[in-house]
């Protein structure tokens, strides 16, 4: 079974500037809670038990918001406030955290490649951490990655959605076998943003994977690529034409991927969980109709 993940946080959101300025961007509030702790409680539903931040210098507040207080779990008084302590720490979601620095920012394959001593030769997760990815019902979208790597016993398997022609080049895009259209299927290739009209397909990698061990030897040979930097779509490359299986998981249509990487995204995502407050949510609709 599948337990562990890793989790990349140390870009610095040049895209938020200023509200990321000094707060990372992992840790916005989406509703209630900051986008990092949505996607630990989203690996806790897929049974995960340990993950692996790799953050940056300017990260440690991540650490903090995990870390246990128990002076300010001292102070919290009242029914309201006590429902809050579940919430509060890695110990109470059931979590072991760990945290290693990528000291320089030379990409998502770069971020990985920090990985392999924690993941000792076994499967895992990876979960951009900047990314929601929501599910209204069981099993969640980590969930059905999982299912599909065990049963395939693949090299990589990779959450996907539709996107339009027009937004192809902001993703990295897979080609489907030939044929494939169901809910699982292999993947013959990836490309990195590719231009429009050229994009294999329009299914768009959804920041949601599942690898194996194999991806360490990958990424160590794998060069820069966009962006002058270690992409880990060209290590998966790498791993297909090697024969490594890579298969692709389609998300269901009520599954919704929030990306935190502008302030339209974000604005988006903060206002889809506002309105489904179950305290706040129908007042803040009432207050959206008077001012539309």
């Amino acid at each position: 079974m599948i337990c562990s993940a890793v989790v990349p946080v140390a870009g610095i959101g040049t895209r938020l500037l200023p509200l990321t300025k000094s707060q990372p961007k992992e840790l916005l509030p989406v509703g209630r809670k900051p986008v990092v702790q949505h996607i630990a409680e989203e690996l806790r539903a897929a049974g995960i038990e340990n993950v692996l931040f790799v953050t940056s210098k300017r990260k440690t507040a991540i650490e903090n918001h995990f870390d246990r207080d128990p002076e300010l779990i001292g102070a919290m008084e009242g029914d309201d406030k006590q429902k809050l302590i579940p919430l509060m720490d890695s110990e109470s979601l059931g979590l072991r955290l760990f945290y290693t620095r990528q000291a320089r920012r030379l990409g998502l394959g770069h971020a990985v490649g920090f990985a392999r001593a924690f993941a000792a030769g076994e499967p895992f997760v990876v979960a951009l951490g900047d990314t929601i990815v929501h599910s209204d019902r069981s099993p969640n979208v980590i969930t059905r990655l999982i299912e599909c790597s065990e049963e395939k016993n693949a090299s990589c398997v990779i959450a996907l959605q539709e996107v339009s022609g027009k937004d192809v080049s902001r993703y990295g895009i897979v080609k489907p076998a030939d044929g494939e259209d169901g809910g699982v299927f292999r993947i013959y290739d990836l490309v990195e943003k590719p231009p429009v009209g050229s994009a294999p397909s329009n299914l768009a990698i959804a920041a949601r994977y599942v690898l194996s061990a194999e991806i360490f030897d990958a990424i160590a040979d794998t060069g820069p690529g966009a962006g002058g930097e270690i992409q880990l779509t060209d290590a998966i490359r790498l791993l297909l034409k090697e024969g490594g299986k890579v298969y692709g998981v389609r998300m269901n249509p009520t599954d919704r991927r929030y990306d935190i990487g502008t302030f339209e995204t974000y604005f988006k995502c903060f206002a889809d969980y506002a309105l489904a407050d179950e305290e706040c949510g129908e007042h803040l609709k009432d207050y959206l109709r008077q001012r539309l």
